[in-house]
């Protein structure tokens, strides 16, 4: 009941600020957040903008942690109302949350995507496997002279991990710690690439920690180079350097296929298709986070729930599907759209 009250009360202040066009007041939703949603839910914000009395939504693309930082410092007309997310949030994330008094939100999933390792259309399709993506990027490796033993990655060129690769300097422009697709990049990529290896499978059973110590630490000695959170500038940069690969959603691929092709990952092309399917090994689920106790204070957030959540929207033959995001199954829709509406506050 206190905590019930304590949202009322402050959902009237910022109301009354709204009303009495306080300096600070909006009348329109801030939403920041992942770069790999950005474009997704930016086209529902012009849609929304369009099609219904509201002002368009305005979107800042801050990384997924990033994002949740600014959406977890607090309630209130100078924190963000929703932040888009390549990955789950994290417990630690809602105790932030839950400390600056953002007590009660909704978890909408939207879809899913692929991570990518594309490259120019100038050079040759890449063929790698998890391992060697690891073997290209980890900051220790296992020593190529055999044993149960971590080195200093000794990889220069991609020939250097396996014969039937080109000789071609390993370049990898990829982004920030602070971004949800390095986040699952490591975990699916990288960790899957360790894993190959049986001791550090078994260390991953034995020692956790030690273990995401090796498979999420990457090298720091050129080979990864970060290119920020704007996932275009990768693309423009790959077009200027052919022997670079590029690490970004999907849906940067398909929107720039005429410039850039994607690797094949484990024997799989990174196709619309094999996303959906699952056959695709590195792909992950995407997320909003919306701030219940800015309902009904900033105007339109329920209806821009509703917008995104439309079949027309996220459907299979939705306009989102258009821009290379992967539906999600018509049951799994059905249950965030209900969610959504209803505002179900996240349990975790």
């Amino acid at each position: 009941m206190f905590k019930r009250s304590v949202l009322v009360t402050l959902a009237a202040l910022i109301a009354a600020a709204l009303a009495a066009g306080h300096a600070s007041a909006r009348d329109y939703i801030s939403i920041v957040g992942s770069s790999t949603v950005y474009p997704f839910a930016t086209v529902v914000a012009e849609q929304f903008g369009k099609t219904s009395n509201f002002k368009t939504p305005k979107i800042e693309s801050t990384g997924s942690g990033g994002g949740l930082k600014l959406f977890c410092a607090g309630v209130g007309v100078s924190h963000p109302d929703i932040t888009n997310s390549s990955r789950r949030i994290k417990k630690s994330e809602v105790e932030m949350c839950e400390k600056n008094g953002v007590r009660e939100i909704v978890e909408v999933k939207v879809g899913y995507d692929g991570i990518v390792l594309a490259n120019s259309k100038k050079s040759k399709t890449y063929a790698l496997t998890t391992k060697e993506i690891f073997l290209a990027l980890a900051k220790q490796v296992p020593d190529p002279k055999g044993g149960e033993k971590l080195v200093k990655n000794p990889y220069r060129t991609w020939k250097d991990i396996d014969p039937r690769l080109p000789e071609v300097k390993i370049e990898v422009l990829g982004p920030p710690p602070t971004s949800g697709t390095r986040d699952a990049f490591v975990e699916l990529a990288m960790e899957g690439g360790a894993r190959e290896f049986g001791w550090l499978a078994a260390m991953r059973k034995s020692d956790k920690n030690g273990f995401k110590r090796v498979a999420h630490t990457i090298r720091e000695d050129g080979a990864f180079v970060e290119a920020g959170e704007n996932d275009n500038l990768i693309v423009q940069k790959l077009e200027v350097n052919p022997d670079a690969l590029g690490i970004f959603g999907f849906s940067f691929l398909d929107q720039n296929s005429d410039r850039i092709q994607g690797s094949l990952i484990n024997g799989v092309p990174p196709t619309f298709e094999a996303i959906a399917d699952g056959d695709y090994p590195i792909s992950r689920p995407l997320y909003f986070y919306v701030k219940k106790a800015h309902v009904g204070v900033i105007p339109g957030i329920e209806e821009y729930l509703a917008e995104f959540t439309s079949p027309r929207a996220w459907g299979e033959d939705g306009y989102l599907a258009d821009k290379g995001m992967i539906p999600m199954p018509e049951e799994e829709r059905e249950k965030f759209a209900a969610d959504a509406k209803k505002l179900n506050a996240l349990q975790m």
